[in-house]
């Protein structure tokens, strides 16, 4: 069977109908057209310019978010090929899963969710959904008001990682993959937005991901705990040959896996380490070092995937597409997964010039926001000033000013405030 077919006249249907294109045959399917839409939006190209761990300008090597994003695709991709759900809504759902977070990665998350308690917080993911439904420019309702991309019903699900509200949310813990702390909830859509919500999960009950959401939710977590370890060893803070286990089992813990035994933990390194591609030798920059570095990375992504294919297929007969089935990760490859995560964390993401430099972006965050808020429409761009002019009270437009300044990219609200900063002497 043709994966496409696993999707009915309900998973295809759009917001707003909008009559069938003439173009060169063959004809593209909805979810390749949902697909164009991600890959073309505005959002996305500013991803290249927002930090994923380390700053975008700090190393031409190492991941941006929208790098990140793209590797996540291809994870994303394979591996819903693998399982048999359709690859172009799984890969749309990857290319999309970053585009709603704000400069600065989560460390920027962390003060619009501070500063907009009085509009209904904020969440990188809700903001995600936010932009593909509304603040992206592409579609029109028939009263005139964007809906944004005008996604499938089926795409937008897949996009939608946390399918909630923030009041159903839960206590945040730990930390995110960059090192900042989890001091918000994480949810996926925000009160102003729940009629789009209620819209793309009509006739789902409960919290569950479909299964691209959870797709796409394991290439994120496969991509990004392989691809620090790989910027870490790049940029000379990782050396996988001598590892302080101690240190990064306690990183591990905090972090992670509460609880979880030095022996699991043991046993998860060791599995990885028996791997052929593993370094026995320090990394010292050559293209053969350089080579080995990026087999260790095919073979790690190659193995975790594989666990999952292999744990779906046992759990279920399918059909593995919406709601018939789940993914299923193994706790071994949990547990790999968290010890690279750990690693990276414990070497990469703790050093003191980072935690300097986090402080200084929250900052910088926190003034931009005010000077907004207190010039209004004058200084926004068009469309959030527009915005603005259409709100009829104070929350509404705080709303606007977290809009425009999540849109931002690293270097752009730098920009953005000095230059406020400066017209305001």
């Amino acid at each position: 069977m043709d994966s496409l077919d696993l999707y009915d006249a309900s998973a295809r249907e759009r917001l707003v109908d909008e009559p069938p294109k003439r173009v060169v045959a063959p004809e593209r399917t909805p979810f390749e057209r949902d697909r164009a839409r991600v890959v073309h939006a505005a959002a996305s190209r500013r991803l290249a310019a927002k930090t994923q761990v380390v700053g975008p300008q700090s190393d031409d090597f190492v991941r941006n978010r929208l790098t990140h994003s793209l590797e996540v695709a291809q994870v994303a991709r394979d591996l819903s090929r693998a399982l048999g759900c359709h690859p172009d809504i799984a890969e749309t759902a990857a290319l999309a899963h970053d585009m709603g977070h704000p400069p600065f990665g989560h460390n920027g998350e962390r003060v619009l969710a501070e500063l907009s308690e009085g509009c209904g917080g904020f969440e990188g993911n809700a903001q995600t959904l936010r932009l593909l439904t509304r603040l992206e420019a592409k579609s029109l309702d028939a009263d005139g008001r964007s809906v944004g991309l005008n996604l499938t019903r089926a795409t937008l699900d897949a996009c939608t990682k946390y399918p909630w509200l923030r009041t159903h949310a839960e206590e945040p813990q730990g930390v995110h993959a960059d090192g900042s702390p989890r001091v918000i909830r994480k949810f996926g859509v925000y009160d102003d937005d729940k009629p789009v919500f209620d819209w793309l999960r009509s006739g789902i009950e409960g919290t569950r991901q479909c299964f691209e959401a959870q797709v796409m939710d394991l290439a994120d977590d496969v991509a990004y705990s392989v691809h620090d370890i790989e910027d870490g060893v790049v940029v000379g803070r990782i050396d996988l040959t001598t590892l302080d286990r101690a240190g990064v089992w306690a990183t591990v813990r905090d972090w992670y896996l509460p609880g979880v035994p030095d022996a699991a933990l043991d046993a998860a390194l060791d599995g990885m380490q028996a791997v052929e591609s593993w370094p026995t030798t320090p990394y010292d920059g050559s293209r053969r070092s350089l080579a080995a570095l990026k087999n260790l990375t095919s073979d790690l992504i190659g193995r975790f995937c594989a666990s999952a294919q292999h744990a779906t297929f046992a759990a279920a007969e399918g059909p593995f597409a919406r709601y018939a089935a789940d993914v299923v990760v193994p706790e071994q490859a949990r547990h790999e997964m968290a010890v690279l995560k750990g690693i990276a964390a414990h070497y990469v993401m703790q050093a003191d010039d980072r935690v300097e430099l986090m402080v200084r972006q929250r900052e910088l965050l926190a003034e931009l926001v005010a000077l907004l808020a207190h010039r209004g429409p004058e200084a926004l761009e068009r469309p959030f000033a527009d915005d603005w002019h259409a709100c009829a009270d104070d929350p509404a437009r705080l709303r606007v000013v977290i809009d425009q300044v999540a849109s931002l990219t690293d270097a752009s609200a730098v920009s953005l405030h000095a230059r406020l900063l400066s017209s305001r002497a």
